[in-house]
């Protein structure tokens, strides 16, 4: 069998299915990205590059700039299929990342090729993620950029054979008529590099980060530090927290950047500054990391007294289910993305995503009753295990690739 696999970034979310496909001598895996450091390589994986023509034009209409530049993605791709064939390589499957465009042209370059799309979040302007915190009102051209900002989309769900989305409630907000040739399917968590060791302590000296004789951890874990994961509320929450208990120490692992919704004031990376501005904290025992490699990351984790983690009706964090799957007591936003998975006092506490107070309390509440909430840990990591392991999801997901292939 030949797979091609498309995302613009490698291996991201096709690591292992790429590297367990390539491991069966019977296929052939090439993987377009426009990914370029060579020191990046998957066993058995051929690496091949594609690079947009142009950037969009800077005078068009800003409804249609995330197109133009989905249709200068999808025209790359389609050169480089075009020199693929060229060398008789001819996919029985592609798997795409929708909605940059990298598919748009696949059923054009190769007619008989099956299109598998991964399908991550379809945009609305009302009910969901857009007009979720009344602080941050949206406006008549949001509504108009966030249907136009669907089109891309639209066209990968007319275009694929099948389609992925990893939750039902990512998969609940595409368009009902398309809903039944999209599967759920999550990517899952390596369960086995993901787990629990009550024995953990953090001690980094290239961080400069002991925290080796600290009882109480404190978490939380981000792309950037912006709205949609609810940086704010976090840091309003622990500063009242740190105020109240002086031994508590927390860690925040998160780019100085938005990496999702409305961007920060001028001159600003992100809401990082825009908070220590707002209101002081203890800056000897709120420790930002930066972003980490999961080595670190992994041990932040198995570290932590209490982990948060907030999010408004978007896209669900991996971070979360790898807290899960840590054993970690998670304090989360009581929003849909996260009810799917957790329940309140069962395995994680569940709390009103602006209710600074209530966020404060419950973590202060799990930090003073850590043996009693031993239950909560064990059934985090049991959800993402007997749910959402890797290595199940993984077979079910090559099964679905072969079937689409007809094999």
């Amino acid at each position: 069998m030949n797979i091609l696999f498309l995302h613009n970034n490698f291996p991201a979310q096709y690591r292992e299915l790429a590297r367990a496909l390539a491991a069966d001598p019977n296929n052939t895996v090439v993987y377009g990205t426009k990914h370029t450091d060579d020191s990046v390589q998957l066993a058995g994986v051929k690496k091949v590059n594609y690079q947009p023509a142009r950037d969009p034009r800077p005078n068009i209409h800003h409804y249609v700039r995330s197109y133009e530049n989905s249709v200068l993605h999808g025209q790359a791709v389609y050169r480089l299929a075009e020199k693929l064939r060229g060398a008789e390589f001819v996919p029985d499957v592609v798997c795409s990342h929708a909605g940059w465009g990298n598919g748009m042209f696949i059923k054009d370059a190769f007619p008989e090729t099956k299109l598998l799309s991964y399908f991550e979040w379809f945009g609305h302007a009302t009910g969901t993620d857009a007009d979720f915190d009344p602080a941050y009102p949206i406006e008549l051209d949001d509504y108009l950029r966030i249907r136009a900002g669907n089109a891309t989309l639209l066209v990968d769900l007319y275009s694929c054979d099948r389609g992925l989305s990893p939750t039902r409630w990512q998969h609940a907000q595409l368009p009902p008529e398309f809903q039944p040739k999209v599967t759920v399917l999550h990517d899952g968590v390596d369960t086995d590099y993901f787990f629990p060791d009550p024995n953990q302590k953090i001690n980094f000296p290239d961080l400069n980060l002991d925290l080796s004789g600290v009882d109480e951890i404190v978490t939380y874990v981000s792309r950037g530090m912006d709205l949609y994961r609810g940086f704010p509320q976090f840091y309003e929450a622990i500063a009242r927290l740190t105020e109240r208990r002086p031994n508590c120490h927390v860690v925040v692992v998160a780019g100085d950047r938005v990496a999702y919704g409305t961007a920060a004031p001028e001159g600003y990376n992100s809401f990082k500054d825009v908070m220590l501005e707002k209101m002081p904290i203890h800056h000897d025992r709120v420790h930002f990391v930066g972003t980490l490699p999961y080595g670190y990351y992994k041990l932040i984790l198995r570290a932590s007294s209490v982990h948060v983690y907030l999010t408004r009706p978007f896209v669900l964090s991996w971070s979360f289910m790898e807290a899960l799957a840590s054993g970690c007591i998670v304090v989360a936003s009581n929003t849909p993305p996260v009810q799917e998975m957790a329940e309140d006092g069962v395995n994680a506490l569940l709390v009103d995503f602006f209710d600074i107070e209530g966020i404060c309390d419950r973590i202060e509440y799990a930090l003073t009753h850590q043996a009693e909430l031993q239950p909560i840990r064990d059934n985090a990591r049991q959800t993402i295990v007997e749910r959402y392991s890797q290595k199940d999801l993984l077979a079910q997901h090559i099964d679905l690739i072969r079937e689409i292939a007809g094999q």
